[in-house]
């Protein structure tokens, strides 16, 4: 019972990890003009309650890690397991809880590519926090 405790106190903690790491990838690609360039419409102030949902949030995907998947090779597992949260993202929050539409596509027409992006950069984060930490 204690190593599925701390199991799941790692995995949320590196879920929360990968979310500040893709939080702040996410507003450098705003802040410096990418998201713009891409004609993505995602450029979010770097403030306390854009970030502290985000990081809840990354932190319940977080709990993905311990699922038994492709243990041994971490990058791959957080590219996998970055699917989970683009997943959600494009085809139920966008489309039932903003204006965004499907795939978020009134954000532009790259907004798939860039949700891709920034999960698998949060995927990448966590498995390599858990590995670390585990």
């Amino acid at each position: 019972m204690n190593r599925q405790l701390r199991d799941l106190s790692l995995a949320f903690a590196a879920g929360a990890v990968g979310a500040l790491v893709n939080s702040i990838a996410v507003w450098l690609a705003g802040d410096h003009g990418l998201s713009a360039m891409l004609g993505v419409k995602a450029a979010p102030q770097l403030t306390a309650a854009w970030l502290y949902p985000r990081l809840v949030w990354g932190g319940m995907w977080g709990f993905l890690l311990v699922l038994p998947i492709l243990e041994r090779a971490w990058f791959l597992r957080g590219l996998l397991f970055g699917l989970a949260p683009s997943a959600f993202l494009l085809f139920y929050f966008f489309p039932e809880h903003t204006q965004a539409g499907m795939m978020g596509m009134n954000l532009g027409t790259l907004m798939p590519l860039f949700v891709l992006v920034a999960n698998s950069i949060w995927g990448v984060a966590a498995a390599g926090w858990y590995r670390a930490v585990r």
